[in-house]
């Protein structure tokens, strides 16, 4: 039987490793430990098709450590002690010229006891774990062990490195390399793809098996996008379809259509998507798409998150129906997400402006001495609780992150902060 193209293409080095090269190119950290041999445990956080598992094999070959692997999805503490164990015997083996590695996929989906019974063998050395996970590790991971294992973010592949792994695909496979390939575009196959190298890979299977051998595979926005509508599951062999979903789920709610909202939803939930991962999902939309339009939405949001860990299944559907069709229906503003994105350009572009001296603390004698805190002015102290007086850097001058949006809410408090400032410099003048 014929290996998938993912398959056959996994690379075995750093050579043939493709992308991340924030963390494995030249001098980078985990290039660094590698080559120096000493491996520190670590946990791999991002999307699907970027890495994580080809990227711990390589550095188990690379070092020729014992190298043992635990899905979380199948693994209970049973089997983790066990496994455990057997790093143990390889630890203290004579011929160990290296520490085990344990390798555990999709981390995030381990309970705390699962993850608590890692910590000894962590802690003592008996293993370096290796984590793989799509979700947020500091959600789902026990500070105990982050605190033991340091996290680096893998980024879905660019258009560059998408083009290095078609070239590599083409040329380098056994089957692919001896078919007539012909490259009019790539759009769509990059669309489909979305930085994944698996599903990019899984597409080029998809379209070498539905081509007849005597006839050239033609790779083109129209070939691509008939065959995978007819085929629309046939690249999604490992789940990846939950990140299409999410997509339209977030995009239906941004857009306002409660109806679709709810549809990707039930797609969710019947699917077997966890509900925490929904609910965080919607606490982000709250404060990204809603916003200052309607500040209720990131209070309706919290509470169904903390509703869906009193009640669980199947009830835990309903909070998260109410909030969905709340924030879907809600008026929309991505003005604060605007503002702090603003703002972190700023920081990025000016570096650390100091802190006006009125504005500094002044906890001790010599600070107040050298003018900390003086002639700060007290806010309440003035009529309406409002007094102008420089709050940036002197540097900056008052340069405008927020920028209000077109709805009521936004609207009364831009009216309110023009009054404050601009009245109050008018009466200065």
């Amino acid at each position: 039987m014929q290996l998938p193209l993912a398959e056959r293409l996994r690379p075995h080095s750093l050579e043939e490793y493709i992308g991340q090269t924030h963390l494995v190119g030249p001098g980078s950290i985990i290039r660094r430990m590698i080559e120096t041999g000493h491996i520190a445990s670590f946990i791999l956080w991002g999307p699907p098709g970027v890495g994580k598992t080809t990227l711990a094999r390589i550095v188990a070959n690379t070092i020729k450590a014992p190298f043992f692997t635990l899905s979380a999805v199948h693994s209970g503490v049973k089997d983790v002690r066990e496994v455990l164990d057997r790093c143990a015997k390889e630890a203290s083996s004579m011929f160990a010229t290296a520490r085990p590695i344990l390798f555990i996929d999709e981390i995030h989906r381990f309970n705390k006891s699962q993850q608590d019974s890692l910590l000894g063998a962590v802690e003592n050395g008996t293993v370096t774990l290796i984590g793989a996970t799509t979700e947020n590790p500091s959600f789902e991971v026990i500070r105990p062990l982050l605190s033991r294992a340091q996290v680096y973010t893998l980024n879905p592949l660019d258009s560059a490195e998408l083009h290095q792994l078609l070239d590599r695909a083409l040329t380098a496979d056994p089957v692919l390399s001896q078919r007539k390939v012909t490259v009019a575009d790539t759009d769509a196959l990059f669309r489909f793809a979305g930085g994944d190298a698996r599903k990019l890979l899984n597409i080029l299977d998809l379209l070498e098996q539905s081509t007849p051998p005597e006839a050239p595979i033609v790779i083109d926005s129209e070939t691509v996008t008939q065959r995978l509508q007819r085929n629309p599951a046939a690249y999604d062999k490992n789940g990846e379809m939950h990140y299409d979903i999410i997509s339209a789920f977030i995009k239906s709610v941004r857009g306002s259509d409660p109806d679709a909202a709810v549809y990707w939803l039930a797609r969710m939930i019947e699917g077997g998507e966890e509900p925490e991962f929904i609910a965080r999902r919607l606490l982000i939309l709250a404060a990204e798409d809603i916003g200052l339009a309607n500040p209720n939405a990131l209070l309706l949001a919290n509470a169904t998150f903390d509703a869906i860990h009193k009640i669980g299944w199947p009830e835990g559907r309903i909070p998260l129906a109410e909030c969905t069709v709340y924030l879907a229906t809600s008026p929309k503003s991505n003005s604060a997400y605007m503002a702090i994105n603003s703002a972190l350009q700023c920081v990025r572009d000016t570096g650390n402006r100091p802190v006006p001296l009125h504005l500094r603390n002044a906890p001790t004698t010599l600070m107040k001495k050298m003018g900390y805190g003086a002639d700060y002015k007290y806010a309440h102290d003035y009529p309406g609780h409002f007094v102008v007086q420089q709050f940036m850097p002197e540097e900056l001058g008052h340069p405008t992150f927020w920028h209000p949006a077109d709805n009521p809410a936004e609207m009364r408090a831009a009216q309110l902060q023009h009054e404050r400032w601009h009245s109050e410099s008018e009466k200065k003048s």
